[in-house]
């Protein structure tokens, strides 16, 4: 316990003291944000604000946990590892991505292609080395499990090309959520720290509910919960500390190094804590703005393309859903404010936690 304290506080005043001097640097580096000109004009005021803060986010956490290792003379396990690996492995992707937009002057950085190329690599790796059996008190136990899990492993086993496959969609799912999430000063950064906060308390309950040390049915199988806990609490730490300076009006972005990495992150958890299933609960919000983007896309499409969907719904071809996606975006155009959209969005994530959280300890009295 004493190791998420450290890890969690550590982290914080990393990512405080951190941003706040990255800010100036960042700005004599150039490193500033490029605003593309098919969104809401109310951005264009944002155009050479600092952006990259995502490298920050990154040594906060990692320099975080690992002094409280340190500190507390604990060794760092696989599973920590493992997501560190995953964390900062999407976060390189995310920096060559806004390198990219810099050096050219531009709001596009690498190729769609070459993103996801990056994306899967990442996934692939990590998901391969999750599920090979680790040494652990003289027994062989893997990260992650090939069995599909919601509050713990369910009966459905998965083959191993099926569990990597889940993997790759869930890492790079996660992290273009929260890339798409990542529009609105704030929003992305308060969103990803209620959700990491969760799954600190989720790897508190599991450890203290151990099949280690606990039997029975309702017992967690989980090969690190208490270290996972350390880097979920660090991960806390580091985004509440960036939000002093990304809250609005921002100071810094993060960019997308900073929404890959968390993304990334939130996915690892997911799957190393054997609750695939719940991250759907929990981040209720990145899905909700996920599936916003894919609606308007989609019926775009359909609406110039098929007659019969012109008909149907009454719409002109080339008809949009929003006024605009990802979601927040179409808020603004509606005349809400910034401000009001990012508070509203939080609540809803506060919410979304709330009924994860109550999912997963309903599930554990009910010993399912």
């Amino acid at each position: 316990m004493k190791a998420i304290l450290l890890g969690g506080g550590l982290a914080l005043l990393f990512s405080l003291l951190g941003t706040r001097a990255a800010i100036p640097l960042f700005m004599q580096l150039g490193w500033t944000q490029e605003i593309r000109d098919d969104g809401p004009t109310s951005h264009h005021t944002k155009r050479g604000t600092p952006t990259m803060g995502g490298v920050v986010l990154i040594a906060a956490t990692v320099l975080g946990y690992f002094l409280a290792e340190l500190v507390t003379r604990t060794e760092p396990t696989a599973s920590s590892l493992l997501l560190l690996f995953l964390f900062v492995g999407m976060g390189i992707v995310g920096f060559l991505d806004d390198f990219i937009k810099i050096s050219k002057q531009r709001s596009l950085g690498l190729r769609s292609k070459a993103k996801m190329v990056g994306q899967t690599v990442i996934a692939l790796v990590f998901g391969w080395l999750a599920l090979s059996p680790m040494l652990e008190d003289g027994r062989h136990v893997s990260p992650a499990s090939d069995h599909l899990s919601f509050i713990r492993d369910s009966r459905i086993e998965l083959f191993t090309v099926v569990a990597l496959a889940l993997f790759w969609l869930m890492v790079t799912g996660t992290s273009n959520a929260v890339n798409l999430t990542d529009g609105l000063d704030g929003l992305a950064t308060g969103a990803c720290a209620m959700v990491f906060g969760a799954y600190m308390l989720v790897n508190i309950w599991q450890n203290n509910q151990s099949c280690a040390s606990h039997g029975g049915p309702a017992c967690y199988e989980v090969r690190d919960p208490l270290d996972l806990a350390v880097v979920a609490a660090a991960l806390t730490g580091a985004c509440f500390g960036f939000l002093w300076w990304n809250a609005p009006p921002a100071q810094i972005f993060m960019g997308d190094t900073g929404s890959l990495s968390l993304g990334g992150a939130l996915a690892g958890l997911a799957i190393m804590t054997r609750t695939e299933l719940l991250l759907v609960i929990l981040g209720g919000l990145f899905l909700v703005i996920t599936l916003s983007v894919m609606l308007q896309v989609g019926f775009f499409k359909l609406s110039r393309r098929s007659v019969l969907v012109q008909k149907v719904f009454r719409v002109r071809p080339g008809h949009r859903v929003f006024r605009m996606a990802p979601l927040q975006h179409h808020f603004e155009l509606l005349g809400w404010d910034q401000v009001t959209i990012v508070i509203r969005f939080w609540i809803i994530t506060g919410l979304c936690v709330a009924g994860g959280l109550g999912v997963f300890y309903a599930a554990w009295v009910a010993g399912t």
